[in-house]
């Protein structure tokens, strides 16, 4: 069976490419037709820059050609006998690369509710993630929090916050158009602002006290320094976006004497009982009841033969754009 897929080729590469593939099916897999896929802009971006530390999650994971994306809604053309939950027609989301046609385990399939539109379901991947940052933080209610870089999971982890009953949110990053894409809801700040800026807004607005709790989203290594002087002794600094340069990532002066807890977590766990198939659900039902919200963050929608132009922009101005997504049905039309 042929397909179209996008691949980096080699570092800064980007390549749209034909390929073969066998479509003849397992007892429990399943034949998919892309619908849309989105990009997740701060890790693709990372893998195809290819700039990372060696002996790094980076390093071990990324080699070219590699295959980026993960976030995809598909629609089933064929199952395999032993397939039973899912069914020819259904529309799934799927932890899959950016390509046309694909075969997978149809354990890894999410069902998608009718109501639900394709492009809300495919950020159903960066919700887990961020699902699974504000779980790390361990939030209790009435708590100061702050967030540093405003990209997709930093906008996620947001309406998160403001669903876990946060007093404050102060949410960070020096481009206008990020914060303005932020809720303009009662006791979210929004500041277009570095975290280092944000310190002398953050401590007047707290009389001094600052934050309960901060996230690190930013993936730069200069920024775990500057949130851990966000928080109150006995804070906690939850590192989000994971540096592909740790050896030039500092912590801070004052993470021993304030006390103050750094804690990783990684799209890839489970969290005290949440696995990835209820933690999908629980996204499903705060878009289906209105709780959150992901259309608005569409800012760009692409067709696979425009792949090239789609990174290009994120690699030149990636401020100006939010979420981006190929609509695999272009090919076809």
């Amino acid at each position: 069976m042929e397909t179209v897929s996008i691949v980096f080729s080699e570092k800064q590469k980007v390549e749209v490419i034909s390929e073969s593939f066998d479509a003849s099916l397992g007892q429990t897999e399943m034949l998919c037709a892309a619908i849309c896929s989105l990009i997740s802009t701060g890790t693709e971006l990372q893998c195809l820059r290819g700039v990372f530390d060696p002996d790094t999650n980076w390093s071990s994971w990324v080699h070219y050609p590699f295959r980026p994306g993960y976030s995809m809604v598909a629609e089933v053309i064929e199952v395999g006998t032993a397939v039973q939950h899912v069914q020819k027609g259904d529309r799934v989301f799927v932890e899959n690369s950016h390509t046309q046609y694909f075969k997978t385990e149809s354990t890894r399939a999410v069902l998608l509710p009718k109501e639900i539109d394709v492009e809300e379901g495919a950020w159903i991947n960066l919700s887990k993630t961020t699902q699974l940052g504000v779980r790390r933080a361990e939030l209790f209610l009435g708590e100061t929090v702050g967030v540093i870089g405003l990209g997709l999971l930093g906008q996620l982890v947001t309406q998160y916050l403001y669903l876990s009953g946060a007093k404050e949110v102060y949410t960070m990053d020096p481009a206008e158009s990020r914060v303005q894409l932020v809720w303009d809801k009662p006791g979210i700040h929004r500041l277009a602002m570095d975290a280092g800026k944000a310190n002398a807004y953050i401590a007047e607005q707290t009389k001094g006290k600052m934050l309960d709790v901060v996230f690190d989203i930013t993936g730069h290594p200069a920024v775990l320094a500057q949130a851990t002087q966000l928080v109150k002794p006995l804070g906690r600094v939850i590192l989000l976006g994971d540096t592909a340069t740790p050896s030039v990532q500092g912590m801070g002066r004052n993470v021993v004497s304030n006390s103050v807890s750094i804690l990783g977590i990684h799209a890839q766990m489970s969290y005290k009982g949440w696995q990835h198939p209820e933690m999908a659900e629980l996204f499903i039902n705060y878009l289906l009841q209105g709780r959150m919200d992901v259309k608005l963050l569409i800012s760009h929608r692409y067709s696979p033969h425009d792949a090239p132009q789609a990174y290009e922009l994120l690699v030149n101005n990636r401020s100006s754009a939010m979420g981006v997504l190929f609509d695999w049905k272009r090919l076809v039309e």
